[in-house]
């Protein structure tokens, strides 16, 4: 069987849109609860990666936890079009601490 994930991203239209180009599925969320709600809808439908703005990742803390141990969704923390929060950067740290014992990236 042949399985192919979705990759879809979620933030506000100013910062998703231009995802659209790269044949990314693009979703806008107005608030937390939205962003929370889009998550959960993309997690049933086989979606492989899901990309999400530092702001309303920084909203939906709990909601993200919730997938870190699942192998899929991957969720992604980006910056937004008006930069970065740095807890993206500050994610991948604690990955990859996680991962190898220790904070290589520092």
């Amino acid at each position: 069987m042949n399985l192919m994930y979705k990759v879809a991203v979620i933030g506000d239209k100013d910062s998703v849109l231009c995802f659209k180009a790269l044949g990314v599925d693009v979703y806008t969320a107005v608030d937390g609860e939205d962003a929370k709600n889009l998550v959960d809808k993309l997690a049933e439908e086989n979606t492989g990666i899901i990309f999400i703005t530092e702001a309303f990742a920084e909203k939906i803390q709990t909601t993200i936890d919730k997938y870190r141990e699942k192998m899929t969704p991957a969720i992604i923390l980006i910056p937004s079009n008006k930069g970065s929060l740095g807890i993206g950067m500050a994610d991948i740290n604690k990955s990859v601490e996680k991962a190898v014992g220790a904070n290589i990236l520092n």
